[in-house]
């Protein structure tokens, strides 16, 4: 039974039904589950009548479900195998809607909601990233290039993002039901893949492994690249469409939740855009990729204080094209780095906890809201923008003095000139 459920399908059915694209969709519906929550923060903002301090408190919430999934998920995968861990989430995503459908009746389930959604988007895009990574290689997608699981891994997370915020935006904006149909649409949409995930092929099966533990987690270049650029990753997309549409509310007006799903929507297409101009070659530098991302975001975290300053939605809407472009060439170079740097059972994990990391940016806005009475809008977001250049600077630092992961990106480099000495 076993053998049966674990063992790849012949070399002929595999290319024929590319295993990769249903867990490529099992992973755009988990992330739509995450972001169709964020247009209606100004609707639940204008009418139940929630303060800035509990709209973005329900961002943290999620970040609350996120964190314990990429800690746990990833290295249950590890142990226990893809499959049974990504069915888990798309049950989690389900639940998930089915909360916060029922969200007008008060905080607690929203917050249900939001706490699920976090558990479905942390199992999805964890075990999903190893997945689809291993599903583009050898015999279930021989024509891939190495960096084609990273981006497919990407840019469903983009699109599922970008899709989910669209539609509920839309809704919240025009439609009927905002604070149920795009719920309801999205639990029909993504039922079926709860069936379809058990369907694809087990890439990882279960180990003999007796600890939780991910040793990669210790590797220096992980430590000193991927822990110092995660966060910005998520500080991007939190700063762009989390914060800055209430920071701009009084400008946008009657079109503000219009005006907050274009900036989601534009970030987050922006973002899916740029990551196949990435360069795919093997030696792709993926240190240089984060250097250039965070310099790209700290830019825009600049931008969004600008447009906070002169209450100006197009300088928003220029923000909001800055931050995807930081998005996607970051997300890209940091999965790469991980890849490079996980052992074979340890990738789910350590992919697990750079998600972790990276999504205690989503904590921005509610650090940054708290912050307001005291500082108030502008000045906290440029202080962000500071520690964005300190950020930037230790990246360059540890491309200098560390060697890469890969050995073909190692040789690539130009030799380092000897310091003379005096």
């Amino acid at each position: 039974m076993t053998a049966t459920l674990t063992a790849p399908p012949a070399t002929t059915s595999v290319r024929t039904h590319r295993p990769w694209i249903s867990v490529y969709a099992v992973m755009f519906f988990s992330t739509w589950a995450g972001n169709q929550f964020s247009p209606l923060l100004l609707l639940y903002k204008q009418r139940e009548h929630y303060g800035v301090v509990a709209v973005n408190g329900f961002l943290g919430v999620y970040v609350l479900g996120l964190v314990p999934a990429f800690l746990l998920s990833g290295a249950l995968a590890d142990r226990h195998g893809r499959r049974p861990v990504m069915f888990g989430g798309v049950l989690a995503a389900l639940a998930a809607s089915t909360a916060l459908a029922f969200g007008e009746t008060g905080p607690l389930m929203i917050c249900v909601g939001r706490f699920l959604a976090g558990l479905a988007v942390g199992t999805a895009t964890c075990v999903g990233t190893s997945w689809l990574k291993e599903l583009s290689q050898g015999v279930y997608d021989p024509r891939a290039d190495t960096g084609a699981g990273a981006r497919r891994a990407t840019t469903s997370f983009a699109l599922g993002s970008a899709t989910g915020a669209m539609v509920a935006g839309l809704f919240a904006q025009w439609g009927p039901w905002p604070l149920q149909l795009p719920f309801a649409i999205h639990l029909v949409l993504t039922l079926p893949f709860a069936w379809l995930v058990l369907r694809a092929p087990e890439t990882a099966p279960p180990g003999p492994r007796s600890s939780l533990r991910v040793p990669a987690a210790g590797d220096r270049r992980f430590r000193r690249v991927v822990v110092v650029a995660a966060p910005w990753l998520f500080v991007a997309p939190s700063v762009t469409y989390g914060y800055l549409p209430v920071l701009l509310e009084e400008t946008t007006g009657g079109v503000g939740i219009a005006y907050a799903t274009l900036l989601t929507v534009l970030a987050l297409g922006v973002s899916a855009l740029i990551q196949p101009v990435v360069k795919r070659r093997t030696g792709f530098d993926s240190t240089r990729g984060l250097i250039a991302a965070i310099t790209l975001i700290t830019a825009g975290v600049a931008l969004a204080a600008t447009a906070n300053h002169l209450q100006s939605w197009a300088a928003g809407l220029v923000t909001a094209t800055v931050m995807g472009c930081g998005i996607g060439v970051g997300m890209v170079s940091a999965i790469m780095e991980v890849q490079r740097i996980a052992g074979p059972r340890d990738l789910a994990g350590l992919t697990g906890v750079f998600y972790a990391v990276a999504y205690t940016g989503f904590l921005t806005p509610t650090l940054l809201a708290a912050s307001t009475d005291a500082l108030g809008t502008t000045t906290p977001l440029l202080g962000v923008t500071g520690l964005g250049v300190l950020s930037v600077l230790l990246l360059v630092i540890a491309y200098r003095t560390l060697r890469p992961a890969d050995p073909e990106v190692a040789a690539s480099r130009p030799p380092r000139r000897p310091v003379p000495r005096p």
